[in-house]
């Protein structure tokens, strides 16, 4: 048996918590529930060079019997990196567009941080692919973020890696974990009676292509974030989808259902199992 343990969102600076004692605390939590790899799907940090000095001590602190894998939100993405260096990865504990095998099993651990194609928001009357584009570039903290290619071919770009990476595993005879940071199904999504926010902001959580893709490999379990809703996974096909988002605990927006950042990390974090 091979222990796993999700997490994503975290958002140490946007909810003003002490990221290096926050650090010990889910170390101490991990070695004690023999945790062997620890996925955390994005969105650590408003800045690439944070997130990934966190997950490289993370992994110093835990040592190697506890293996970190992460990939980017889009708050990892907004500074200190650019688009080629993203698709590069950089580091070993960085799993875009990369994958690790678990040694002495069948299973792969796959990731990819993912992107969006607005079809999420693609009901509301009257709205074209330049609207979302426009609301993005008044509104959204995405906007910040470097890119040379549209919202539509850089989704385009992440299915064709996905695949690629699927299409491996098949051929390998591998059981697949799958880690991306955006909505890779259109069940997640929250409507809204305002279309001036909510309702426009679904345009940029992801693709349910992602999912449709997902499901056609059979792939066994995906975690991602991006959302902070805590979901009860859900089970579609043959795959099993979780989001352990941690979430916001602020006086304007305060979406945790616990009294600490770490009560909560606690209560989001999800331990899986694989035989």
């Amino acid at each position: 048996m091979v222990r796993l343990a999700f997490s994503s969102d975290n958002h140490f600076d946007v909810n003003r918590v002490d990221a290096a004692a926050m650090m010990q605390a889910q170390a101490a939590y991990l070695e004690q529930n023999g945790v062997q790899w620890y996925l955390i799907a994005g969105d650590l940090f408003n800045d690439f060079q944070r997130s990934q000095q966190f997950v490289v001590d993370l992994q110093a602190l835990l040592g190697p019997h506890t293996q970190v894998r992460w990939i980017a939100g889009n708050h990892d993405m907004v500074h200190g990196v650019t688009f080629d260096e993203l698709e590069k990865g950089g580091f070993a504990g960085c799993l875009h567009n990369q994958y690790v095998d678990i040694p002495n099993t069948d299973w792969r651990i796959i990731g990819n941080n993912g992107w969006y194609d607005y079809q999420f928001a693609a009901g509301i009357p009257g709205t074209t692919s330049a609207d979302f584009l426009h609301w993005k570039n008044a509104f959204w903290i995405d906007r910040a973020i470097e890119q040379p290619l549209s919202d539509l071919e850089r989704t385009d770009l992440v299915l064709n890696q996905v695949k690629a990476q699927l299409s491996l595993a098949r051929a390998e005879r591998k059981r697949v974990v799958f880690m991306t940071h955006f909505v890779p199904r259109a069940d997640y999504i929250r409507i809204s009676d305002d279309n001036r926010f909510w309702n426009r902001a679904n345009a940029l959580m992801g693709t349910p292509r992602l999912g449709r893709l997902l499901e056609k490999f059979d792939v066994a379990h995906v975690l991602f974030g991006h959302l902070h809703i805590h979901p009860a996974p859900k089970t579609f096909g043959a795959t099993t989808y979780y989001d352990q988002a941690v979430g916001y605990g602020l006086k304007r927006i305060n979406e945790w259902r616990a009294d600490s950042f770490m009560a909560e990390w606690y209560q989001e974090t999800r331990l899986l199992d694989l035989n």
